[in-house]
């Protein structure tokens, strides 16, 4: 059996407050340096270090979603980093369901690394997680016509979601990356475009 290529995600996470509107970005590249994926996501309020799980959580549902079975992941968090590779311990008890959530993945790939880089070599990954929230903010001001990638609503409860979709293949992939906690329910209602 061949083995599945090896990519590597570059993630960050945005939070303006700390906590504060936050959002992640994840740039997916092939071993040669071409890019295979890039999406953003916005989270509402949440901490820093928040928004960097949810990226990694986010880069790693859609590498296996893809296929790709072999990844090395690239953060400018340390703490993440540190903490995904046991050396620092999870304390914070917001934190600790987002790294089991994590090992859950990681566990279901063929190799799998983490490393702490300097920020500059994560600036793509930075820039996406910051045009969510400028696109979110912009939303939430109704300035609207933002011309970013689209980006993940903030779920509310009792709050529709409103998005589009493409039906492939006995798949709906909608057009935007929504991260949702494992067994976290949503409500949908789907019509078909006339």
């Amino acid at each position: 059996m061949a083995q599945s290529p090896h990519v590597t995600l570059h993630i960050d996470g945005a939070s303006r407050g700390n906590p504060g509107p936050a959002a992640y970005g994840v740039i997916m590249e092939s071993s040669d340096g071409s890019r295979l994926a890039a999406f953003s996501g916005y989270l509402g309020m949440a901490t820093n270090n928040v928004a960097e799980y949810r990226g990694l959580l986010a880069a790693l549902d859609h590498a296996l979603g893809k296929g790709y079975l072999r990844v090395q992941v690239q953060t400018d968090s340390e703490l993440m980093a540190m903490q995904i590779k046991g050396v620092y311990k999870v304390k914070n008890p917001g934190l600790k369901p987002l790294r089991e959530q994590a090992e859950r993945l990681i566990a279901r790939f063929e190799s799998f690394s983490i490393e702490h880089v300097r920020r500059e070599r994560n600036r793509e990954a930075d820039r996406l997680a910051n045009l969510a929230l400028d696109a979110a903010a912009a939303e939430a001001s109704g300035r609207g016509g933002s011309r970013t990638a689209p980006s993940s609503p903030e779920l509310k409860s009792g709050r529709p979601l409103r998005t589009s979709a493409t039906y492939r293949k006995g798949v709906l992939e909608p057009h935007f990356q929504l991260s949702l906690l494992e067994g976290e329910v949503v409500d949908l209602e789907i019509y078909q475009k006339e």
